[in-house]
């Protein structure tokens, strides 16, 4: 006897949870290594800040846009 398995519901939400993993992977290496860096060498402390902020907005960038573009791919 064969059981067939069913998927109800919407499969980019699936989609999507998978796609965040990397994201998240990422803004976690960019805040680890920097506050190593800043312990390392704490006199760098505003530039070390400002390129960690700069990558995690462009790291996020990337989770809105994957978060966003199920719903405009949707219809095509």
């Amino acid at each position: 006897m064969s059981v067939l398995a069913e998927v109800s519901g919407n499969v980019t939400a699936i989609g999507y949870g998978l796609a965040a993993i990397g994201p998240g992977i990422g803004v976690g290496i960019i805040f680890g290594q920097g506050v190593q860096a800043i312990a390392r060498q704490p006199e760098a402390y505003g530039l070390i800040r400002q390129n960690m902020l700069l990558g995690f907005v462009l790291t996020e960038a990337l989770a809105l846009i994957g978060l966003v573009a199920p719903f405009i791919f949707s219809n095509l």
